[in-house]
């Protein structure tokens, strides 16, 4: 199956409260005979599930021919789709990079999973989406003898001088073995917090503690067994190290190069595979060095953060799309805003770097949707700050993700709840 093909399995699921993270049973499968780009879907397909976040953001929508659309698919029934992609699982309600998030996106429908890959003190690949960030996404700092080694040690708020909580605990503070004794949580931390039970108390409003009870940490080598189980593809972004490179003598193309062994020891096709970075040299490395793995590697645009970045003006780009191309790059992925722009009717359409990228042969896939809270407050914050003045209600998820796809091109949305793009998907035959 294709990235950007209509290939979407499973059907309909289950809702039980917000999401039943049990497994389907063999007698819950189905049947499909659908063939799609030169592609046969499997005889046989796990069932998925969209809730109704869906349809409350369709009911929030303003009258349109998409809302009509949208409308009429309530009923299903609901396939896996590619176009959907699990950003650290299904982030929004359960803790990111865990076991039971990764579930939640299986079962909503995510056809694309991701492992964000940093390494221990051993040198061993875990699941995170920083190599530091243990202090705001597990229970480290509630484990004393684990605390003890964390790079920076809980420092508790100090108001009257103005100086906020913090605490730095790294994955490479501490061996496999430690880092699996933690229990992931919702990622979040008080900074006004004056003891340690206060700074993880930390959960966004617009998100929620209800499915943070229990937060399973992976390693890579977990992650890929338990994906390549489920029948999804894979997308593991090579995270920057917060330690000197080398480290201990693991050099940053070791690294690079160790993630992939992880898919080949595993017997995972590289097709599956959507290897991932910020970092342009680590493609190239891939381009180089691993050609099988290559052809659908993903350069995650950081050239936003360029300070004179305007995604209206391919002069403030460096490299240009033309150069990326001829590096060898055929996968790129900004974030939504970059993606995105408002005519002089205050219509959402492609940005000027959206038609560069397009010109140039470059498939999209841009990041991160649902991921922003409540749309009608902050006019979608940061990853919606180009079309600030065209959001103002829930609704709007749809508006955008449908200029997306429809007019942009993009070829997968990753989101921090899947169902969201899944729905959209299957209605929208994506």
């Amino acid at each position: 199956m294709l990235i950007n093909g209509t290939n979407k399995w499973g059907v309909l699921g289950v809702l039980s409260g917000a999401l039943l993270l049990s497994a389907c049973d063999d007698n819950d499968k189905v049947a499909s005979s659908a063939q799609q780009e030169g592609s046969v879907k499997p005889a046989e397909a796990t069932k998925v599930t969209v809730g109704p976040r869906p349809l409350f953001l369709v009911a929030e929508m303003q009258d349109s021919a998409l809302k009509t659309k949208l409308e009429q698919c309530k009923t299903g029934p609901f396939y896996r789709s590619d176009f959907s992609i699990g950003h650290r699982g299904a982030a929004m309600q359960f803790p990111e990079h865990t076991k039971e998030s990764y579930q939640a996106a299986i079962d909503t429908g995510a056809g694309i999973l991701e492992c964000d890959v940093t390494f221990t003190k051993d040198k061993e690949l875990v699941c995170r989406h920083s190599q530091c960030d243990l202090a705001t996404t597990t229970n480290i700092l509630a484990v004393p003898e684990l605390a003890s080694k964390c790079s920076v040690p809980f420092s508790p708020a100090d108001p009257a001088n103005g100086i906020a909580a913090s605490a730095t605990c790294c994955t490479s503070d501490i061996t496999l073995d430690e880092f699996l004794t933690l229990e992931g949580k919702m990622d979040g931390s008080n900074l006004n917090a004056t003891t340690v039970a206060e700074f993880m108390a930390g959960t966004p409003s617009w998100r929620t503690d209800l499915y943070s009870a229990k937060g399973t940490l992976m390693t890579h080598a977990q992650s890929i067994a338990m994906f390549k189980a489920a029948g999804v593809k894979m997308t593991p972004e090579l995270k920057s190290a917060s330690v000197e490179m080398p480290f201990d003598g693991f050099s940053q193309q070791d690294y690079a190069q160790k993630m992939l062994n992880e898919y080949t020891a595993a017997g995972v096709a590289p097709t599956d595979v959507y290897p991932q970075s910020f970092n342009l040299e680590d493609v190239k490395y891939w381009i180089a060095n691993a050609p099988e793995f290559a052809q659908q590697a993903v350069y995650l645009d950081d050239r936003y953060d360029l300070a004179d970045f305007d995604p209206q003006d391919a002069n403030t780009w460096s490299p240009s799309m033309a150069q990326l191309t001829a590096d060898g790059v055929k996968i790129i992925a900004p974030p939504l805003w970059v993606l995105l722009a408002l005519d002089s009717n205050n219509n959402i359409v492609p940005s000027e770097y959206a038609k560069a990228a397009k010109a140039a042969d470059l498939k999209i896939i841009t990041w991160t949707l649902e991921r922003s809270g409540l749309l009608s407050k902050a006019n979608g914050g940061w990853y919606h700050q180009s079309i600030a003045n065209a959001i103002d209600n829930e609704g709007d998820t749809f508006e955008v993700l449908d200029v997306l796809a429809q007019q942009v091109g993009v070829i997968g949305v990753f989101s921090d709840w899947p169902a969201t793009v899944t729905y959209y998907a299957n209605c929208m035959d994506k």
